[in-house]
């Protein structure tokens, strides 16, 4: 199959399905930290170039309910409703297969509930993240190795939180963001395994 992970530096994803002899590309503003197919640039230029999949991670940033405390100055400054209208930009690909994963966040409200929520815990990482999956065409994504959700940290301000988001909270902003917009790789498998 063709594929096109959009919106993925990482390459993770990418590689997972190239493991298995996919033509896998991966499609970001930002270089890929894995060499190999990757376009650098909007993934729009090339979403009508003939993929049988795409699986796209569009940003967050404005959309996941971890920021509300922010979303009156978003709303009001329009960053909100350009990730709006990013995602539904996404969502109206057409192509035989789509995955959109976003975090919990205001598009289950505005578009629709997610087909589903998958946690790394059952994918062999020990850690929770709640991340939702949009799909056309695709069945859901069956945990493949469930274990335990690791250990959980309580902020200063009170707030619950796994190990791993917190230890992400420690770095620098840009790194802390390039490290939660990350695939896990049991995810990744799995998405490789059961959609390819």
């Amino acid at each position: 199959m063709k594929i096109l992970i959009a919106c993925e530096f990482s390459g993770t994803v990418r590689e997972a399905f190239k493991k298995l002899g996919h033509d896998a590309w991966s499609c970001d503003l930002e270089p890929t930290e894995i060499p190999g197919n990757h376009y650098q640039g909007d993934m729009f230029d090339i979403v009508n170039n003939g993929w049988d999949l795409i699986i796209a991670h569009p940003p967050c940033t404005h959309l996941a309910v971890s920021g509300a405390a922010h979303f009156a100055k978003k709303r009001a400054d329009g960053r909100q409703q350009q990730g709006i209208d990013f995602f539904m930009k996404v969502v109206n690909i057409n192509v035989p297969k789509l995955a959109i994963e976003n975090p919990i966040g205001i598009m289950s409200t505005i578009y629709k509930k997610p087909n589903q929520i998958i946690q790394p815990w059952q994918y062999g990482h020990h850690t929770t993240k709640a991340t939702c999956l949009w799909l056309k065409g695709l069945p859901l994504l069956q945990p493949t190795n469930i274990v335990d959700k690791g250990e959980v940290w309580v902020a200063k301000s009170g707030n619950r939180m796994s190990k791993w988001f917190y230890e992400s909270s420690c770095l620098p902003p840009k790194e802390r963001e390039k490290m939660r917009n990350k695939t896990f790789q049991g995810i990744a498998d799995a998405m490789a395994n059961q959609w390819g």
